[in-house]
This record gives C-alpha cells, structure tokens and sequence, in this order.
C-alpha cells in the first residue's frame, strides 16, 4: 500500500512538471511569434524606402530584433525606424542609434531621454552625425549619474526613485555642473533625508549657477573649482547655492575688470531661478538664459536647409 502511494506521488510530481514545462514552452513560443510579427511589421517598413539594401534592411532587422528582445518596446523601435524612411537617414546612422540604445538598456539605465532626443533631432531635420553625439553624450551621462548613486549606496545610503534621480543628475551633468558637486548633493541630501523633490530643487539651482557660470566664460575647470569651494565652506545644504552664487559674482566682477565688461546676461543681481523644466526662457538682468533643468545642445540648432530644385538654374544670358 505505502509503495502504491509512492508510485501515485510520483506520478503526480511527473505530471505538474510536464504541464509546467509545457507552459513555459508555450509562453516563449507565443513570445517569439509577437517578436516575429513585430519584424515583419518593421521589415514592411524599411522595405517602403528605396534608400535601404537587401543587407542593410537584415542588419536594421537584426539590431531591431536586439532591442526588442532587450526591452526596448516595439512602438519606440517603430518610431525611429518610421521617421529614419521618413527622413531618408542612412542605414548605417540608424544602426549606430540603435547600438548606443542597446548599451543603455543593457546597463539598466533608462533609455526614455534618448528615444526622445532623437525623434526630436529627426523631426527638426537636424544633422544625423548631431544626433548620434547627442544622443552619446546623454548616454554617457547617464552612465556618470549612476556612477554617483553607486558611490552614495556603496557608503550604506538608501536611496528610492534611483532612476528618476538619474535622469535628473544626467541632465545637470549636461549643464556643465560639477559631478563633484552632484555627489555630494545626493549624498547629503539622503543623509539628512531629502525627499527627490527637494533635491531636484537644490539641483535645479545648481544647473542654473552652473549656466551662468558658462555664460560669463568660466573653465570646466574653473567651475569646478567654484563649486569645491562653496562646498568646503560649509556642510548646510542651505548654504551651499548662495555661497556659489557668491563666488560666481566675484569671479565675474574680476572678468569685468580684467576685460572691460562682460556680456549682461552674467549678471547675477535680479536674475530669476527657473523652477521647472517646460523649456521657456527664464530673465536675468532683462537678457533671456537657457532653462536650468534642459541645457542648450546640438538637437535644438536650426534644421538644415533644404537643396534647392535643380531647375531652378540661371537662365543664359541673352545676346
């Protein structure tokens, strides 16, 4: 009787293991047919365009593939892929997009930023060597920002909405502040138990003296040096962004000495801190500056113009 029982226990155990395995094989099986669909979707696509090969629609079929089965979702492969036709963008440049995607997601970083950054660039018409440095910069950045969140966690910091911070100390990186000075925001901010809001404040403050600093000709390593010094001369938060400014107007007032003036717009006396990130101008000292939490780059530069038709030649002159 006990064998019997064993036998049918057995039995049992087979059975909920085959249907498990069934199950999984099926759901791959059905994972791999949407992906397949998805392709022939994308194929139909790169095969409406004349500009592509045979062997250039594979190779952007198989980086296409790549990202998908990554996790980039299919609407934004399509996307890129529909404006690239649309804009008749070499397969070459497509794939190169495509590659700088891939190592984003594959280093779990978020990819959103980008994606945007080149549906923008080639809506604008915008050179397609701009886009690929652009799009570049902001993965490497993104790559510094989580450098930073690394180095915080490794000192026994816990730190939540990591990817939100990211995006947020990525686009501060592109506006020229000091990774310096981002560690230490979040490393301070987190001790002293900052929410996200507020340390996206205090940055958005640091991107814009960063501008300014730009603006009125610093170094990198100038405004680095700048910053380090606010930082040293005290531990309050709240101190920090009026000591650079401080430092940022004697830089300036020695600028102004030295060379007779300085352009209007590094001055510092009724400037106004943007405080969201919509992309209008924000005035200091009545001369438009770029918005702290977007910092100017090579995307937003005017479309190239377009070759005139070829009939439209000089007449010969009359005899």
């Amino acid at each position: 009787m006990k064998l019997k029982k064993n036998k049918n226990k057995l039995i049992l155990i087979l059975i909920i293991f085959f249907i498990i395995y069934s199950l999984a094989i099926f759901s791959f099986a059905a994972e791999e047919e949407t992906i397949g669909e998805q392709l022939k979707q994308l194929k139909n696509i790169l095969n409406s365009s004349s500009s592509y090969s045979a062997f250039q629609t594979t190779m952007l079929l198989k980086s296409a593939q790549d990202l998908l089965e990554a996790g980039i979702l299919f609407k934004d492969t399509r996307e890129i892929i529909e404006n690239s036709v649309a804009k008749t963008i070499d397969a070459y440049s497509v794939k190169k997009v495509f590659d700088i995607l891939l190592e984003t997601e594959n280093d779990s970083l978020p990819t959103e930023p980008l994606i945007n950054k080149i549906n923008e660039g080639l809506a604008k018409n915008v050179n397609k060597n701009t886009i690929i440095s652009v799009i570049s910069t902001k993965a490497e950045n993104l790559k510094q920002a989580n450098e930073i969140l690394t180095e915080a966690r490794q000192e026994g910091l816990e730190i939540n909405g990591s990817e939100e911070i990211i995006e947020i100390l990525a686009d501060s990186l592109e506006n020229d502040v000091p990774q310096e000075a981002l560690s230490w925001l979040v490393k301070t901010g987190t001790k002293e138990g900052r929410s996200i809001e507020e340390i996206t404040e205090i940055n958005e403050e640091l991107s814009y003296l960063s501008l300014m600093a730009y603006d009125s000709g610093l170094s990198t390593e100038k405004i680095s040096l700048l910053f380090k010094k606010a930082i040293d001369s005290s531990s309050n938060i709240a101190d920090i962004c009026e000591n650079i400014q401080k430092n940022l107007e004697s830089e300036i007032s020695t600028a102004k000495i030295e060379s007779g003036g300085v352009k209007p717009s590094t001055t510092l006396g009724s400037g106004t801190s943007p405080t969201s990130l919509t992309g209008s101008e924000t005035t200091s000292g009545g001369t438009p500056t770029e918005e702290a939490g977007e910092a100017p780059n090579e995307t937003d530069i005017a479309p190239e113009p377009s070759t005139p038709p070829a009939d439209e030649t000089p007449s010969p002159p009359e005899n």
